[in-house]
């Protein structure tokens, strides 16, 4: 393989058919930025968006702004774009509350349409949280249920006559390992089990194709590929086939069949309006619509073969430029297999993340060793990932990780 140069990755920025969406954000001088998979990063549009919202919508027209600006349509509206990003059905996605409150609902519900079978199955590397959320309403719900974790490569083999449902990542948070979607649902459908997928990491960024998938259940968040600010709402997807048979556990006043009939008793509403549980965050959700309506400006093949090629390009570079200064490949090496994050392991992750930052590149460490670097198609450029990959070398080749400061753990990592 001949070695990669800079100018090689400035020829392939030439001919990027994304290349004009980076002017659509606000990117910092200086900064490179590898995060947009924990949070991404601010569409120039927000501002003055949000500040319509204040000024004409809540200073101007007030309370009457829910019917007048279509307040109250929200959640249903921004899910329909959420929708043609996921390989969904108008009226199957809907956007409220935050993944994991969102991964509770349907957890529930996939529980109440099994009644007998007793096993949650699930990734032994899922995202804690998601584990948590298993964890905490087996414990709720008191019926012997059971949480039962396997390897990556176990899970079809461990599907079996009580399992009522696969819940899964469809991106792992730590190594960026792709799961077939496809086949897993298959699998579980085969052995009568439902499957609920957590699109955090997929949605903005890959093809998703639920219901080429025949998925059952799905969860997102809104902050991450799709660029709706810190905190963003997040999404839930229904499949058609189960929305007038699932129990929504969080049985809110919007999600009432009349929310102002204000009735004593709960009516649900019909479809996936019933998954809606209290008053939408209108702020959050004008946010999100504009990083919505950037992620549905472009065709999502083009996503996917950009961020296949950045992550590709930024292992090259780092396995050429760092080579033995201690790092090793987590990812999956086959595009493939990956979402659009690559992982190295190095002894000392946590500092050389923290002075790596320090020097414009930003990332971020996942325990016990992981530098995890997230690449969004929409804003980053291939000579990013080039630089990205010599400062890194320049980290680890002065040892400027052995300074004090970049010990010190912080809060959030």
């Amino acid at each position: 393989m001949t070695r990669l140069t800079r100018d090689d990755c400035a020829a392939l920025d030439a001919a990027d058919p994304l290349a004009d969406k980076r002017r659509d954000f606000a990117l910092p001088d200086g900064i490179i930025y590898l995060d947009g998979n924990s949070l991404g990063a601010l569409p120039k549009a927000t501002p003055a968006r949000l500040a319509a919202v204040i000024s004409d919508e809540w200073g101007a027209d007030l309370i009457t702004s829910w019917n007048k600006h279509g307040w109250i349509d929200l959640p249903r509206r921004l899910g329909d774009k959420i929708a043609r990003l996921v390989g969904a059905g108008s009226g199957e996605v809907v956007v409220a509350d935050s993944t994991t409150i969102n991964l509770f609902k349907v957890l529930a519900a996939a529980l109440k349409l099994k009644p007998g079978r007793r096993v949650i199955l699930s990734e032994r590397d899922n995202f804690p949280t998601d584990l948590y959320i298993a964890q905490g309403l087996i414990g709720l719900l008191g019926q012997g249920h059971e949480l039962r974790l396997v390897a990556s490569d176990a899970l079809s083999a461990s599907l079996d006559e009580n399992t009522a449902a696969l819940m899964l990542s469809h991106v792992n948070y730590r190594t960026g390992a792709l799961h077939d979607m496809a086949a897993l649902t298959a699998a579980a459908h085969q052995r009568g089990a439902l499957a609920l997928w957590d699109l955090a990491h997929s949605a903005g960024v890959l093809a998703v194709d639920l219901n080429a998938a025949d998925a059952d259940f799905a969860v997102g968040c809104g902050y991450k590929f799709l660029n709706g600010g810190p905190g963003a709402p997040a999404f839930v997807f229904v499949a058609t086939r189960h929305q007038e048979h699932f129990v929504q556990p969080l049985s809110g006043w919007l999600g009432h069949a009349e929310p102002f009939a204000f009735e004593a008793a709960y009516r649900p509403a019909s479809g996936i309006g019933r998954y809606v549980c209290g008053t939408p965050p209108i702020l959050s959700m004008a946010a999100l619509e504009t990083g919505l309506d950037l992620a549905l400006s472009v065709e999502s093949a083009l996503l996917r073969a950009k961020s296949m090629a950045l992550t590709d390009l930024f292992i090259r570079a780092v396995e050429q430029e760092c080579a033995g200064f201690g790092l090793s490949l987590l990812s999956p090496r086959e595009p493939m297999q990956r979402g659009s994050q690559a992982s190295f392991t190095h002894a000392q992750g946590y500092p050389v993340m923290q002075a790596l930052i320090a020097r414009g590149v930003i990332g971020d460490f996942r325990a016990p060793d992981i530098l995890r670097f997230g690449f969004a198609p929409l804003y980053l450029r291939f000579v990013d990932a080039w630089d990205a990959a010599q400062a890194l070398r320049a980290v680890l080749e002065t040892r400027a990780w052995e300074r004090p400061e970049y010990h010190r753990r912080a809060a959030v990592t």
